[in-house]
């Protein structure tokens, strides 16, 4: 699969775990649930953003490499 397809994959993924957080949110809201949200799932989708604008970069290298070497 290609490098954009991947990122699409993981995107696609982490929008999937963003709603069930958030359903899961509507039951779990005390003291706990905002320590998880701040020390792990929004550490998760901030990682995930970052992670596909390199995806980004990188697939731009290397379509560059590729038609150079044509």
């Amino acid at each position: 699969m290609s490098l954009l397809g991947q990122k699409s994959r993981l995107t696609g993924t982490t929008k999937e775990i963003a709603l069930l957080w958030a359903d899961t949110r509507n039951y779990w809201h005390d003291a706990k649930s905002q320590e998880f949200d701040e020390k792990y799932m929004r550490e998760l989708f901030a990682s995930v953003d970052r992670t596909a604008t390199i995806i980004d970069k990188l697939n731009e290298v290397l379509e560059k490499i590729k038609s150079d070497c044509e």
